[in-house]
This record gives C-alpha cells, sequence and structure tokens, in this order.
C-alpha cells in the first residue's frame, strides 16, 4: 500500500479566498462529485459504470485527526493507492479476479470481475502528510490522517 505525498500546487497560491469558506467548500465538492469516476458525466464513464466503483466512507474529526473508513472487498493491499495533498485525499484501488479456469474447462457465465474503486473527497482542513497512515484489514481501508498544527503568527519588532 503506497501513500503518496504531493506538495501544494503552485496555482493554490492564486485560489481565491472565498473558496476557503463551507459555501465555497460545498461547491468544489460538488463539482469534484460530478466529475467523479463512475458519475455518468466522467468521460471515465465511457468505459461503463459497472467498471468503476465508490468506496463507501465513514470520515470522523478529533481534535488531532480525521479517521478514514472505505469498504474496499477483494483488494489487496498491493493494489491500493492512496494520494493525500493538503485537504484532498484520493484513493484507488483493483479486486482482480484471479481465473481458476483448468485446462479443457470454458467459462460459461462470470459475475466475478476485475473490479476498480475510485474516491476523492477534500477535508475541512489540511493534513500532516508526513504522519499519515494507513491499513487493510478485513477488506476495510482505514487511514489515519493527523492535522496540521497551526502556526502562530510571527510576531516583529518595529525599528
Amino acid at each position: 500500500m503506497n501513500i503518496i505525498r504531493r506538495h501544494a500546487s503552485p496555482l493554490s497560491t492564486y485560489r481565491p479566498a472565498s473558496m476557503d469558506d463551507s459555501f465555497g467548500r460545498m461547491v468544489e465538492n460538488m463539482f469534484e462529485d460530478f466529475l467523479a469516476p463512475g458519475s455518468p458525466y466522467s468521460a471515465l464513464s465511457r468505459q461503463g459504470a459497472d467498471d468503476i466503483a465508490s468506496p463507501r466512507l465513514t470520515v470522523t474529526e478529533n481534535d488531532k485527526s480525521f479517521e478514514v473508513e472505505a469498504e474496499m472487498p477483494g483488494v489487496k493491499k498491493e493494489d491500493i493507492k492512496v494520494a493525500v495533498e493538503n485537504q484532498r485525499v484520493s484513493i484507488e484501488g483493483e479486486a482482480k479476479r484471479e481465473s481458476a479456469q483448468k485446462e479443457g474447462e470454458s467459462i460459461v457465465y462470470a459475475e466475478r470481475i476485475t473490479r476498480h474503486f475510485a474516491r476523492s473527497f477534500t477535508l475541512p482542513s489540511e493534513v500532516d502528510e508526513s504522519a499519515a497512515q494507513a491499513r487493510l484489514e478485513n477488506g476495510i481501508l482505514m487511514l489515519s490522517l493527523p492535522k496540521k498544527r497551526a502556526t502562530e503568527a510571527k510576531k516583529l519588532t518595529v525599528q
């Protein structure tokens, strides 16, 4: 399981301050969901809605961190990618069907297929990517995402 750490985009400095309020986050999330994999409006939907699933999430928050649980049934930890960038979390995975077909046999009917999972979401505050942890247990991906400490303003002496 890989945690990919990314740095802020150079364009993030041009992000309007209004996008930091709750309404701005709501609008941003609406567009992210609108264009998410599996959405009928996504370019990826041309591959078929069954090809990409969006894992169900539970996100909880305490004073120090965000805890995320995502359903990833049939996915091995080697086939999961988690990316954390500031407030943005992206999860991708693939449940691969292993062929048990023996010589001389042919598959008549198969409902178990390779399944792709993808989900991205934005948290209310920034995450300390260097301390983020991920583990997979019984088909549930668990992320522990510590919050970044608020930095105090530097006080200057007027000369």
